[in-house]
C-alpha cells in the first residue's frame, strides 16, 4: 500500500488509501523522508523543534538527535539506499550529522565550513547564515553524499562525511534538490534556483540543458523510476513568484531523453497564476510520479501526460501554504 508524507509548512498530511490525517500541527516544518521498507518510519525535520521521528506511520512522533541537532533547524534529512539504518541530517547553520542505528544516535560529520567556499555561502532572506538544503546519497555508495547548501554551493564526500570536496566550476550554485536513480547510479539531476544541471560522471561535471525551459528559477526534480531520461521539473520566474501563494506562478516541465524541455500544460495538475512552486517526488512503479502544491497532492501513472489528485478533499489551510517536502513509499 502506497503512503504519503506531505510536509506542508505547519502540518505533516498523512495520505494512504483508506485515510488522510494531519499530525506535528502547530510546528514549522522544513523537510520530510521516509522508510521505502518500513512505510510506518518517517522523518521530520522542523525549524525550532528539531528531528521528529515516527514508526505508527505518523501517528505520533518523538524528538530525536543530539543536543546540537537539537539547537538547530533541521533543514534535510535523508536515508541511506543501501543501510535503511544509517540516516543523514542537515541544519542551519550548515552541518551535517550521521546515524547508524536507524536515529537512535548521532554523530555530527566534519565540518564542511572549512571549504573554500564556504566564506561566500549565504542565504538571502537571513544573508548572515546558511543552510543544508538537500543530502542525496549515492544509490550504491553508502559513503558517497550530494549535499546542496543554500546558497553557495553543492559539495560532496566519499567517504562517510570525513572529509568534503568543494564544488566543481559548472555545478549550481544555489541547488534547491537533488536526485539520483538506482538504475543510472552515476548520473546526478539538480534543480537549483540558478538552473537547471545535471551530471552522468556522479557530479565530477555538470550540463545545463536549458532549450524550452521557460522559467529558470528550479526547486524540485524528480526521475521516472522505470525511466532515467525522463526528468520532471518545477520552476518559477523567481523566489518571489515560487514560494507565496499570494504572488505565486509556477510550472511543471518534462525532459524525456535528448528533447527539449516541455510544460505540462492541459495535463489536469494546476498551474500558473496563485500556484506555489511544487514538490515532486518519483513513485513506486514505472512512470508513477507524485506531486503537491498549495492546491493539492497529485499522482501520474504515466510519466507526466495526464494527473490525478490523490485527495477528495483538500484542507483550505492549505491554499495558502507552500509545501516543504513529500515522501511516497
Amino acid at each position: 500500500m502506497t503512503v504519503c508524507y506531505l510536509a506542508m509548512r505547519t502540518d505533516l498530511y498523512v495520505v494512504t488509501e483508506s485515510e488522510t490525517r494531519r499530525s506535528l500541527g502547530g510546528k514549522q516544518l522544513a523537510c520530510v523522508t521516509a522508510h521505502s521498507n518500513d512505510p510506518e518510519t518517517v522523518f521530520v525535520g522542523t525549524v525550532e523543534n528539531g528531528l521528529q521521528r515516527s514508526t505508527d506511520g505518523g501517528q505520533t512522533f518523538d524528538r530525536i538527535g543530539t543536543t546540537s541537532i537539537e539547537q538547530d533547524a533541521v533543514t534535510a534529512v535523508a536515508i541511506d539506499t543501501t543501510d535503511h539504518n544509517r540516516i543523514w541530517a542537515g541544519t542551519e547553520p550548515s552541518r551535517v550529522y550521521r546515524s547508524i542505528d536507524g536515529g537512535d544516535s548521532w554523530n555530527e560529520c566534519r565540518t564542511p565550513t572549512t571549504l573554500a567556499s564556504a566564506e561566500r555561502w549565504s542565504f538571502p532572506p537571513r544573508p548572515h547564515t546558511h543552510h543544508v538544503r538537500w543530502i542525496e546519497p549515492h544509490p550504491t555508495n553508502e559513503d558517497h553524499l550530494y549535499v546542496g547548501i543554500e546558497a553557495g554551493a553543492l559539495i560532496q564526500t566519499h567517504d562517510g562525511g570525513e572529509t568534503w570536496h568543494d564544488r566543481v566550476p559548472d555545478s549550481r550554485i544555489d541547488n534547491h534538490t537533488l536526485t539520483t536513480h538506482p538504475r543510472a547510479p552515476d548520473r546526478v539531476w539538480s534543480a537549483a534556483g540558478d538552473g537547471y544541471a545535471e551530471s552522468t560522471d556522479a557530479g565530477e561535471a555538470w550540463t545545463h540543458p536549458q532549450e524550452g525551459l521557460e522559467h529558470r528559477y528550479c526547486w524540485s526534480v524528480a526521475v521516472d523510476p522505470g525511466e532515467p531520461r525522463t526528468v520532471l521539473l518545477s520552476a518559477a520566474d523567481g523566489a518571489r513568484t515560487a514560494h507565496a501563494a499570494d504572488r505565486a506562478d509556477s510550472y511543471i516541465y518534462r525532459k524525456q531523453h535528448a528533447e527539449p524541455w516541455e510544460r505540462l500544460d492541459g495535463t489536469g495538475i494546476p498551474m500558473g497564476d496563485g500556484v506555489v512552486r511544487a514538490v515532486l517526488t518519483s513513485g513506486t512503479t514505472v512512470g508513477e510520479l507524485f506531486a503537491a502544491t498549495n492546491y493539492g497532492l497529485y499522482r501520474t501513472a504515466d510519466g507526466g501526460d495526464r494527473w490525478d489528485p490523490v485527495c477528495e478533499t483538500w484542507p483550505d489551510a492549505f491554499e495558502t501554504q507552500t509545501p516543504q517536502g513529500l515522501a511516497v513509499v
